[in-house]
């Protein structure tokens, strides 16, 4: 008890501004995080993190940061489909085949933990392109295919760092 006759908390004061940041910055972490291991629309999560923020700053400033952030993800996604989607038809690989791919892909990301995602697209490219081509050119076909979504995720991954550098940046001008 202090010497008013109330008791005084131990407990440190944490302002609400504080844990709006917080609760931004793990949006953003766990995004990049998201991008890394594909389980969860990471640049859209890195997104709402400076969302977040912005909408508690409720100033020019962070309204500026997001607008940038928005900006930049809106870039990533459209260069995310349209690289390797060119690079993907030049080379030959049809939609249906990518449509295959996806659908297998889906279905193994329930079937098998963690990695099904992945084993259900290589699988369903792999059958796809073997209903018309040899196993050879299934194959070959196959790899090019699967260097098209890693472009995609490697671009996807450049956008949401880039939004998280500009996150910091923003946070640190604005403290």
């Amino acid at each position: 008890m202090d010497a008013g006759g109330s008791y005084m908390s131990s407990a440190p004061y944490v302002a609400p501004m504080e844990i709006v940041t917080v609760l931004a910055v793990l949006l953003v972490a766990v995004g990049i995080v998201g991008l890394v291991i594909p389980v969860l629309p990471g640049l859209l999560l890195t997104v709402l993190g400076v969302f977040v923020w912005a909408l508690e700053r409720n100033d020019s400033a962070g309204w500026t940061v997001w607008g940038i952030c928005v900006a930049v993800a809106v870039i990533g996604w459209v260069l995310q489909y349209a690289i390797p989607g060119r690079r993907l038809k030049a080379a030959g690989v049809p939609t249906r085949t990518l449509v295959g791919g996806a659908i297998l892909g889906v279905i193994g990301f329930f079937v098998i933990p963690v990695v099904g995602l992945f084993v259900g697209f290589v699988l369903g490219i792999f059958l796809m392109e073997r209903l018309r081509l040899d196993t050879a050119d299934a194959w070959a076909q196959t790899k090019v295919a699967l260097k098209g979504v890693l472009m995609s995720i490697g671009i996807e991954l450049c956008a949401a760092l880039v939004v998280a550098t500009t996150f910091v940046v923003g946070l640190l001008a604005t403290r």
